[in-house]
Order: C-alpha cells, then sequence, then structure tokens
C-alpha cells in the first residue's frame, strides 16, 4: 500500500511528539523534591535501573544498558518492516504503532544518557499508590489502544472473508527456500557481529583488569545469552517476514495460474490480487486475455448460426427447385389425366 505525503507524515508524527513530550516532561521532573499529590494524581522523582518495573536490574550495568539499547533499535527496525509490510493504510493502526514506539524510544533514550529511566508520576494517594512510571509508559498504552481498536474496526479489511486466495503457504517448497535463505543470511551477519562484539569485550576487560576467569564470566556468560536471544529473535522476525515476501510473489503467480485453468475451462472471470502483492501488471493481462477470449466466443457462435442459416437456407432451395421441375414436365410428357 502506496502511503501519499501527508499520510506519512500523520504516521510518523506521533512518533517525534510522544517522545519529545516524554523528555520534556522528564527535564521537569528532575526538580521534584519529595511527594506532592494533587487529588489522585501524585508526582515524586524516581529513578528506575531497571527496564519496565525493575526489569533486567540483575544484568551488570553496561549489559543491561546495551541489551535494552539494543532492543529498542530492534523495535525500531521492526517498525520499518512492519509499516512496509502493511497491505492497508489504516492511519489509526499506524500511528498506534508510531505512539507505541516513541514512548518505548523515550525510556531507551534515558537509558542511553543516563543508564537510568526518569519515573515521576503516581496515582492513588500518598498512602496507597501505584508503582511511579512516567508519561512515556502512559503513552505506550495509548498506542496499544489504538492499534487493539484499529484491528477491531478494519478486521474485515485485513482479513477479507472473501479472499479467493485463504492461504500464505502457496508454493512451500519455494516460500521455505526463500525464508530460510533470508534468515541464513541475517544469522551470518549476526554471527559476525557476535564474534567481532565478544572479542573486543573480552580483550577489553583483559586489558583493563587482567586475565580474571571470574570477572571475565561475569560479564561474557551473560552478553552470550542475550545476543543469542537477540539474534534469534532477529532471525524469527527475518522468517515471518520471507514468509509474507515470498507470499507476495508466489501468490499472484499461484493466482494467475488458477485463472488460466478457469479460463481453459470456459469460465473466464476477473483477476483480483491482494494488497501488496509483486506483479499487479497480471490483473491488466488477464482483463485483456478474458476480453480476447469472451470476444472469441462470441464471434464463434455468430459462426456457427450463419452455418445453421446457410444450411436451412440450402435445403429451402432445393426443395423449390424439386417442386419447381415436378410442375414444369418436358413437352413430349403428357400429364396423366385423372377422372
Amino acid at each position: 500500500m502506496q502511503l501519499r505525503r501527508l499520510d506519512w507524515t500523520i504516521v510518523l508524527v506521533p512518533l517525534f511528539m510522544t517522545w519529545g513530550i516524554d523528555q520534556i516532561t522528564k527535564i521537569w521532573a528532575e526538580h521534584i523534591r519529595g511527594i506532592e499529590f494533587y487529588g489522585p494524581l501524585g508526582f515524586v522523582l524516581h529513578h528506575n535501573h531497571g527496564a519496565m518495573l525493575g526489569l533486567f536490574s540483575e544484568l551488570p550495568a553496561v549489559l543491561r544498558i546495551v541489551t535494552l539499547s539494543t532492543g529498542g533499535a530492534f523495535l525500531i527496525f521492526s517498525f520499518g518492516i512492519i509499516q512496509y509490510l502493511l497491505p492497508i493504510k489504516s492511519l489509526l493502526l499506524r500511528s498506534g504503532m508510531s505512539v507505541l514506539l516513541g514512548g518505548i524510544l523515550g525510556n531507551v533514550t534515558d537509558r542511553i544518557l543516563y543508564g537510568y529511566v526518569v519515573d515521576f508520576i503516581l496515582l492513588g494517594s500518598p498512602d496507597k499508590s501505584t508503582p511511579a512510571f512516567n508519561l512515556a509508559d502512559a503513552l505506550q498504552w495509548v498506542g496499544y489502544a489504538m492499534i487493539a481498536t484499529a484491528l477491531v474496526r478494519e478486521s474485515e479489511i485485513l482479513w477479507p472473508a472473501d479472499n479467493s486466495r485463504k492461504r500464505m503457504w502457496v508454493n512451500i517448497r519455494f516460500q521455505l527456500r526463500y525464508c530460510f535463505i533470508l534468515t541464513g543470511i541475517g544469522l551470518g551477519f549476526a554471527l559476525i557481529g557476535g564474534v567481532f562484539s565478544y572479542t573486543f569485550l573480552r580483550v577489553t576487560i583483559i586489558d583493563l583488569v587482567g586475565n580474571n576467569d571470574k570477572l571475565l564470566d561475569h560479564y561474557l556468560i551473560p552478553f552470550i545469552i542475550t545476543f543469542a536471544i537477540v539474534s534469534f529473535a532477529f532471525a524469527a522476525v527475518l522468517f515471518l517476514v520471507g514468509r509474507v515476501l515470498s507470499s507476495r510473489i508466489a501468490g499472484p503467480l499461484y493466482a494467475f495460474e488458477k485463472f488460466l485453468d478457469d479460463l481453459v475451462d470456459g469460465r473466464p472471470r476477473p483477476l483480483r490480487l491482494r494488497a501488496g502483492d509483486e506483479f499487479r501488471h497480471l490483473e491488466s493481462i488477464a482483463a485483456r486475455l478474458s476480453q480476447e477470449v469472451i470476444e472469441n466466443q462470441l464471434l464463434k457462435n455468430q459462426l456457427s448460426q450463419a452455418k445453421i442459416g446457410q444450411r436451412s437456407t440450402g435445403s429451402d432451395d432445393e426443395l423449390a427447385k424439386t417442386a419447381d421441375g415436378a410442375a414444369e414436365l418436358p413437352s413430349n410428357v403428357t400429364p396423366l389425366k385423372r377422372p
């Protein structure tokens, strides 16, 4: 689905606005002293060194920052892929994804700059309140709500009931080969990056503190585990992307093959491809083929009717000639007189 420039503006502006508003409010929150409540809304300055609700807090500080920052970069990559692969316009769905990503990037920015996330919002009362969170966390839930609303409202467009191509796997052999090649390339680059990162990290630690096995295990084992998780998640995304892209290649060819089968069997029909499919020109080719078959069939029917008419006219002429021959006798033949 091709979006216009205005459509992309509507989709991307919420991302930057969410990120910008979150950063401005966090700068303001640094001046909060103590706990302040205004009705059910309270404010307190809290530096969260883990992820959401303190997750990943047990990792070494360096790996925690690197891991969560890498996760943010992975989400940016996934966001771009999904925006490209979405077959419908759906500005609500796309904008919801932008708001969600903007909130995530707001917290990732804190982690890159400070090593922690600034939380400052409370809900409840001074005696009993929610854990501290920030505007980015709240806006992420707004993004989730927008996405869920779009999926419910536009489900018929995303998954049409009258879709003639009911499945994604239309040429399994070709599509699996395509997916595995794409995934293999991604894992190959991940392996190269992993070897470089592991070697660089190990040499740096040894250069700074010496060959300390305990310290090396403290940093390198979590690094290997985290890198493996990120790599396999990246490979899974690539496999899914390959599935969609291969379907957009094999699907139109499969649909065109079925169209030709129906055309040969004397059942001309229009060819309708999915939004986002490749080889869109097959629709115009199919329309021309259908028109030519219909015209040829009409011409054939007209010729058949003309031949039948000619045969009928020829039979009438022969009967007339026979009657005329019976009426005109030769001069030397006397007609039989009946009493």
